[in-house]
């Protein structure tokens, strides 16, 4: 017999029974989670945070509550040892190395590496918490969003309306409104949906969003998502999680020179001269995961990504030399022995 004073719910696919007249604050603490680190969605509406301790549950609801977790993957003043700042969409950072939260071996391995690295920003993908493990630890309690910037992003997402309700969790999480949006074709390349790319970003943007978005090298798309709001551009360099380096120097030069926001590298990358080479064709940045998380020691590839990221932009600056044909001699011909 059905208690009548319980309700029957769904959370994150779980049905389960709670007592009539629980609020969703009293339900996220039952389960073991603290209402100010997850975004609540019931019945496809987010709930404001700061109305979750007075909304009542429902017979029937339907909710997901989501966290972060490890996942995906301009000129400016020059400073000591050899960086320089740069800015998007208002806030400035000096790193110009951005670095995923997915595929290490542990939390903590994680944190070592992105402290290696001088990164400063770092994607996070939107998830479900889990339920079933009260005790699994959070990626907050080991890179701190006051001090490093969380970039949620929409890995695994195939149409614009997915990446959208991700990003609308997101943005409840944590309230960031600078994200990184992805929209994949499909799942054997994970190159990017540019139909779907491009309605996203609208949307998005319109919303107050400010999305940074990883796209086709393309200069033409580049050029109509910064129309549409776009405030970074983020070209593949190669197949996400490739580690083959960048296979089309010349389009993503395009792009740098066309754009009026950032250009950034991302997916592709996969030891320090690939991220040198992003540098020295002018890039703002460059995004990697793989190229760290799957290295046989992440932290000490995490100082040469810094370092590569830093010789690059350095190289940049300075100007290469031209190339010439033949040899041109260091040393003067003319008063031989």
């Amino acid at each position: 017999m059905v208690d009548d004073q319980t309700l029957s719910i769904r959370v994150n696919g779980e049905h389960r029974r709670v007592p009539k007249g629980m609020t969703i604050a009293q339900l996220a603490l039952e389960l073991g989670l603290e209402p100010t680190k997850v975004a609540v969605e019931r019945n496809l509406e987010i709930v404001p945070r700061s109305t979750l301790a007075d909304v009542e549950i429902e017979d029937g609801d339907d909710y997901e509550i989501v966290t972060f977790v490890g996942g995906g993957d301009h000129v400016g003043t020059a400073t000591e040892g050899g960086t320089d700042s740069w800015t998007v969409a208002g806030r400035t950072f000096r790193s110009r190395l951005i670095v995923g939260t997915g595929k290490y071996k542990s939390l903590e391995q994680n944190a070592a590496a992105v402290e290696a690295s001088g990164a400063e920003i770092v994607t996070v993908a939107v998830r479900r918490v889990n339920i079933a493990d009260r005790s699994q630890p959070l990626l907050m309690d080991y890179i701190d969003p006051k001090i490093i910037t969380y970039l949620p992003n929409t890995a695994g997402c195939f149409t614009a309306e997915e990446a959208i309700r991700t990003l609308r969790l997101a943005r409840e999480a944590g309230g960031w409104t600078l994200v990184k949006l992805e929209v994949l074709g499909e799942a054997k390349t994970l190159y990017p949906d540019m139909v779907e790319t491009l309605r996203a970003t609208e949307i998005l943007a319109k919303e107050g969003f400010e999305p940074m978005v990883y796209c086709a090298d393309d200069p033409i798309a580049a050029k109509r998502l910064e129309d549409l709001g776009a405030v970074a551009i983020m070209p593949l360099g190669a197949p996400i999680g490739s580690g083959l380096g960048l296979q089309n120097q010349v389009m993503i030069r395009l792009m740098v020179e066309n754009s009026k926001v950032p250009v950034l590298v991302d997916a592709g990358v996969g030891t320090a001269s690939d991220a040198a080479v992003a540098m020295e064709l002018g890039c703002d940045g460059v995004l990697m995961n793989t190229a760290i998380a799957e290295a046989k020691d992440p932290v000490l590839m995490a100082r040469a990504m810094k370092a590569a990221v830093e010789a690059g932009r350095l190289a940049y600056r300075a100007g290469r030399m031209g190339k010439r044909r033949y040899a041109d001699p260091s040393s003067p011909l003319a008063g031989l022995i």
